[in-house]
């Protein structure tokens, strides 16, 4: 009986960490804005695969109490207001030049699974004129980058860019997730890029692990590795 009980347990405890790596942080927003005009910001919580966005009650552990940050064309970081909605939160800013501007979101979730930290990342770019994202915005430690938030239509390659830290992301695993619930896995080249072609309108959720096995103390927790999620979403016209 202790045998099956144990077998039981360990098996949810297995379940409930493959139903957290299964779930991401990522941002909704215009990939293009113009000066003047309110800039909405979503940030959902679930697993794009299914088209699911999970209501706000039932967000794993404190990760609804993230904190949503606006990198404006001048480097100024500025954090902004989000309120909740049913399955979201929300918060907005209004670009007051042209430029590049980033919004991003790095929390690390404050419950363990098992002995593992997770650390959700997300980010989006918004082209303010005809300028292209910054990369360096984006200051979170596993991330994604697009080359051309100008030229999003179907049939056209997107390129993008993988990087941990501030070096590329080689030969790593990206999924792409599509609005017709179609994905696919790549694989990044040595520089940290790679590409796809849309194939249908609407949004698409790009995602990207990364497993750090420094051990170390989180909320007087002893963890052995660090499960780090990072998106990049962005709409097709």
């Amino acid at each position: 009986m202790k045998k099956i009980s144990f077998a039981i347990v360990t098996a949810l405890l297995m379940l409930g960490t493959s139903n957290v790596f299964a779930h991401a942080l990522w941002i909704e927003t215009p990939a293009t804005g113009k000066v003047g005009q309110k800039q909405t910001v979503k940030v959902y919580y679930g697993e794009y695969a299914d088209l699911g966005r999970d209501s706000v009650s039932t967000w794993y552990s404190d990760v609804k109490e993230f904190s949503l940050w606006l990198v404006s064309p001048d480097n100024k970081k500025t954090q902004l207001k989000v309120t909740p909605g049913v399955n979201y939160f929300e918060g907005s800013f209004t670009p007051d030049q042209n430029g590049s501007f980033t919004v991003m979101v790095s929390h690390e979730a404050k419950e363990l699974g098992g002995t593992t930290k997770y650390h959700f990342l997300s980010s989006a770019g918004v082209s303010v004129g005809k300028v292209a994202p910054i990369v360096t915005q984006n200051t979170n430690t596993l991330g994604l980058h697009i080359n051309d938030a100008t030229s999003l239509k179907v049939k056209n390659t997107v390129k993008m860019n993988a990087f941990i830290k501030d070096a590329a992301a080689s030969q790593k695993a990206v999924t792409v997730f599509s609005p017709t619930g179609w994905s696919k896995e790549f694989y990044t080249d040595k520089t940290g890029s790679f590409e796809f072609i849309p194939l249908w309108p609407g949004r698409y959720v790009v995602e990207i692990s990364h497993m750090d096995k420094t051990p170390g103390k989180h909320h007087d927790k002893d963890y052995s590795a660090t499960w780090k999620g990072a998106t990049y979403s962005f709409e097709i016209n």
